[in-house]
């Protein structure tokens, strides 16, 4: 009995060490907000993205300075008076694909993604659905969310009120290949 105890563990392991895990430095995640005055759009293709194929977790990390913005005063009015960027610098997600699926298997995938988004000094939960696809070693995910900017205190200045909308759609696209292969 020990025997077979000590083998299922080694082949436990085994499996968890040879899991694949998926990495990229050029993910993006673009946001976009819509009012009657102005559509202000911004892109950053500077995220890191780390996904572990046994596991399931995720990892998202970047910089806010990183998004770009059509006009430069906008981009000077999100990091200065929006999202004050010197101030928080980063902006993270850590969380889990909840669905049963296996990422070690080529295919397309819908699944359900659960975890802690990291902002503005606070941390919410944040549930959404993401598309992902394996194929040829690589794993891309595509996902959109919508964000409140009260949920993570941040205010917009009365003078731009009226320009920017109360809840923000954001899309993330990751194109990641093998960390260990």
């Amino acid at each position: 009995m020990k025997k077979w105890i000590l083998c299922l563990f080694v082949i436990a392991i085994s499996h968890s060490l040879s899991a694949q895990k998926y990495f990229t430095k050029n993910g993006e995640i673009s946001f976009t907000s819509k009012t009657p005055i102005e559509t202000i759009h911004a892109e950053n293709k500077q995220v890191l993205a780390v996904i572990d194929e046994a596991t399931k977790q995720i990892a998202l990390n970047l910089l806010i300075k990183g998004f770009l913005f059509d006009k430069q005063l906008m981009q000077d009015h999100f990091n200065e008076e929006v999202i004050e960027s010197d101030k928080y610098p980063k902006a993270n997600f850590i969380g889990k694909i909840t669905d049963n699926i296996d990422l070690s298997k080529p295919g397309k995938y819908h699944v359900r993604i659960s975890g802690q988004l990291s902002m503005n000094g606070i941390t919410k939960p944040l549930y959404t659905e993401a598309d992902i696809e394996i194929s040829a070693g690589k794993l891309k995910a595509a996902c959109n969310f919508k964000i409140p900017f009260e949920d993570y205190n941040i205010k917009i200045p009365s003078v731009l009120r009226n320009n920017i909308s109360k809840t923000i759609s954001v899309l993330v696209n990751i194109d990641c290949n093998p960390m260990n292969k």
